[in-house]
């Protein structure tokens, strides 16, 4: 793909400074850009490569030091989001598939929409209900009474368990299980646990987008519910009739307990743990590592565990690395106050 840079500036809103007949072709790192490339600058801690690199173009803040003459420059207010249109518009990768392989499995009772593509070994089981311009890459199976929306993607390996409902423009990729058992048992008399039948299902709605191995499971009753534009990242577990809101971000190895409800635009980073049966309001961010153990429902960031508010954390977290000096002028303390105490006692006597 060649593109003037001229047309990239005009793309973005950026004010071109250098030669706008310059020719684009890829997109790349700063450290790692070359001829042809445009690349973005926006943390300080990478205009270490601006010396260096190799890049035709880069998109730099407006009040960038532009000291390089052999480079042309779009200044943007926020380079990063500028450098992530150019990216959709010009470089978003296609993922082509195109007809239903031959040895993809389509029950009778089936219905697909138009042009729909299923890879290799594909299945899609009885009564289910596919969506215009979906496509499945190789191995995925759905189970009985799936609906999948138009323009979804579902990457290789995806399984989805019977009655789930899956949303329009959802993406999911390779090795996620949606719908699988939620963790459900009842301990008997003997002390021997016996499975609680999960007779849910799981709903992804509009424009969600789940990563790769994630798990999202069924409800024991009900539904477990990913609302619309909701992202998940890898490696992430969201436990039966979990209610996750708009627009919530989870990072991987994050892990929801069962039942808990989720807000809207809230941010859990990685390896957030919350346990079950709680509450969690709008606009609440989590902190990586921070551990969730009662309902929070008032906006603000948090981290720690348990969780508290991170201006309170922060002072926490700054006591406990001092913990082994305060120990020592503790210990010094007390032997200050035995020996006054001992000199005390003397001038008695």
């Amino acid at each position: 793909m060649n593109i003037k840079l001229s047309e990239v500036a005009k793309l973005v809103g950026g004010n071109l400074v250098g030669d706008p007949n310059v020719v684009i072709n890829s997109v790349a790192r700063i450290d790692e850009a070359n001829k042809g490339d445009i690349t973005f600058l926006y943390l300080a801690n990478f205009e270490k490569y601006f010396v260096s690199t190799g890049a035709s173009a880069i998109l730099v803040k407006p009040d960038f030091n532009k000291t390089r003459t052999d480079i042309s420059y779009i200044e943007v207010k926020e380079p990063e989001k500028a450098f992530a249109l150019i990216l959709l518009k010009f470089f978003s990768p296609k993922f082509e598939l195109k007809g239903i392989d031959k040895t993809a499995f389509v029950d009778p009772t089936s219905s697909l929409g138009k042009n729909v593509a299923l890879g290799k070994n594909v299945v899609i089981s009885a009564n289910c209900r596919i969506g215009d311009n979906v496509r499945i890459f190789h191995n995925a199976v759905l189970l009985d009474n799936v609906e999948v929306g138009n323009d979804t993607i579902l990457f290789q390996n995806v399984s989805i368990r019977e009655d789930c409902k899956i949303g329009k423009r959802v993406i999911i990729h390779p090795g996620t299980v949606i719908g699988a058992d939620g963790f459900g048992y009842q301990k008997d008399a003997e002390g021997v646990y016996h499975k609680v039948p999960q007779i849910g299902n799981v709903i992804l709605e509009d424009d969600v987008e789940i990563g790769a191995n994630s798990t999202i499971d069924r409800a024991a009753l009900g539904s477990t519910i990913v609302k619309k534009g909701s992202k998940i990242d890898n490696l992430v577990q969201i436990a039966h009739n979990v209610s996750l809101g708009n627009n919530t971000i989870m990072s991987a190895q994050s892990g929801i307990s069962g039942s808990v409800k989720v807000g809207n635009n809230s941010i859990f980073a990685g390896q957030v743990g919350v346990a079950g049966h709680l509450e969690i309001g709008d606009n609440i961010i989590f902190v990586a590592q921070s551990g969730v153990s009662k309902s929070i429902t008032k906006p603000g960031v948090y981290f720690g565990s348990p969780a508290k508010d991170f201006k309170t954390a922060k002072i926490l977290e700054a006591h406990y690395r001092n913990f082994p000096e305060y120990v020592e002028r503790l210990n010094q303390l007390e032997e200050e106050i035995r020996k006054l105490r001992e000199e005390i006692n003397h001038n008695k006597s």
